[in-house]
């Protein structure tokens, strides 16, 4: 299981045996059962998760109507917002499927920047790439229209449109379920 994790770090960075000796040490595993909480709002998100098994969604209230993320095998999970600044989280994370993950706290993330040669750029790398992912979600949410937001999920998730509760694709791309219908209908005709 871990292997997966080494191979996804070693797409950023080179590590050596040693290296990947040490990674081992500092991810712990855990898994949650479909309807917990990686993350409630109000908690302080205290580790970052690489999911091995199974689907997360990124709520912004608590409420569950706004969807604005999912995480899938091989996806980082984290409120990096109250990670970093350890303060309580303004938004939750679910687990919609039964979950598995490799899990590492800050106290040990700081340890794998520091004694792995290429560990802070390893930080900066996936860092960068979450960025730009969330810059394009937010533009998508200005600019797009539904369809065109639909496309970009089944683009950005292309296994996961039947892995996903129908009302909560339509949450993440802003529409009630019923205009989801219709617009899956529309491209079925196209």
């Amino acid at each position: 299981m871990k292997q997966v994790l080494l191979d996804h770090i070693a797409r950023f960075i080179t590590i050596d045996e040693q290296e990947k000796g040490l990674i081992d040490l500092l991810f712990q595993f855990k898994n949650w059962s479909r309807g917990e909480y990686f993350l409630a709002q109000g908690d302080v998100c205290k580790e970052i998760g690489f999911l091995t098994k199974g689907l997360v969604v990124y709520f912004i209230q608590e409420d569950e109507s706004h969807a604005y993320n999912f995480g899938k095998e091989s996806d980082f999970v984290c409120n990096y917002e109250s990670f970093l600044t350890k303060t309580p989280s303004s938004k939750s994370i679910k687990c919609i499927e039964n979950v598995e993950m490799l899990c590492i706290n800050y106290d040990k993330l700081q340890q794998l920047y520091s004694k792995i040669e290429q560990g802070e750029k390893m930080g900066r790398l996936i860092s960068e790439q979450l960025f730009l992912e969330s810059i394009a979600n937010i533009t998508s949410f200005y600019v797009d229209t539904p369809e065109q937001r639909y496309l970009k999920f089944l683009e950005h998730y292309p296994d996961l449109n039947q892995r996903i509760p129908q009302y909560l694709i339509a949450s993440y791309i802003q529409v009630k379920p019923q205009s989801l219908s219709r617009i899956r209908k529309r491209m079925l005709k196209k």
